[in-house]
């Protein structure tokens, strides 16, 4: 039986309550600004000692959701030797893709292709390699950083829903983060090819890269950018984007490159830049 709170998703226009908190969320009226921040982090714990800023200095709920942390907050690990962790959260779910399928939750499966917006080419490189999902909580620092040094090829926004995408949501609901908006990067790095694909979620106001600015998200039409050789480079553990609010991060490399932490598995805590895999073909001159 669906439970109430699944049925509500389904039931609201996810769009129109995103916009909503949007709006509100990027209003400096400083009454309202400080009182949703204050709120915030009483009600998620928010570790407000690793910020750079202080509270009274934010323009708005969204500069603060997406605030920069203090240098040195989070040490990067050995990228010659590992892939990073691109971001705070925890680990939904992380293996082998096969088949074509990436694994969701009890038995749910969405398929590589599905969330590269239905790019089979594009899937088809990563067959039998790994994904790692990666859930961003509410109190985490939402910026989304580099899981391997690479070079941007592609950047596609797929429209879609905007579902949560917390456990009992993942557990609920077919293909969800095959189904979400979301913007699927595409990168060449030492290692080959990978992507590092950003999934929106319910009132996620927008999706922001750091080559391009905020994403024209809640749009109908899928759209794709490509990039010339060396156009944008980018070393492990450089920022590329933010959420400003939500979501989760999905990363998939093509087959032999990379071992998952034997000892990582889902419910994990993870936080940007430490080491959540063996690149399994270093390269020599790094």
């Amino acid at each position: 039986m669906t439970s109430p709170f699944i049925w509500l998703q389904h039931a609201l226009p996810h769009h129109a309550v995103s916009r909503l908190a949007g709006k509100v969320a990027s209003s400096e009226t400083p009454w309202l600004r400080d009182r949703l921040i204050k709120r915030f982090i009483a009600a998620y714990d928010v570790d407000m000692s690793e910020a750079a800023r202080n509270v009274g200095e934010f323009k708005s709920f969204n500069d603060f959701f997406t605030r920069e942390l203090k240098p040195g907050a989070r040490p990067l690990a050995n990228a010659s030797k590992y892939v990073l962790s691109p971001a705070d959260g925890a680990v939904s779910q992380i293996g082998t893709i096969k088949e074509g399928r990436i694994f969701q939750a009890k038995g749910r499966h969405f398929t590589a292709a599905q969330l590269l917006g239905g790019d089979d080419r594009a899937a088809q490189r990563f067959e039998g390699g790994q994904f790692a999902t990666i859930y961003l909580s509410p109190r985490d620092y939402h910026r989304v950083h580099m899981p391997a040094a690479g070079v941007l090829q592609s950047a596609t926004y797929v429209p879609g829903d905007l579902f949560s995408v917390n456990q009992v949501t993942a557990e609920n609901v077919d293909g969800l983060f095959a189904r979400n908006e979301r913007l699927s990067c595409l990168f060449d790095g030492p290692n080959g090819r990978f992507a590092s694909v950003m999934v929106g979620a319910m009132i996620v106001a927008g999706i922001e890269t750091v080559w391009s600015g905020l994403v024209e998200t809640h749009n109908p039409r899928l759209m794709r950018e490509e990039f010339g050789p060396g156009e944008h480079s980018f070393a492990a553990g450089d920022e590329m984007g933010r959420f400003i609010l939500g979501s989760t991060v999905v990363l998939l490399f093509e087959p032999g490159k990379v071992a998952w932490d034997a000892d990582l598995k889902a419910g994990d805590a993870v936080r940007m830049g430490q080491a959540i895999g063996s690149r399994l073909q270093p390269n020599a001159g790094e």
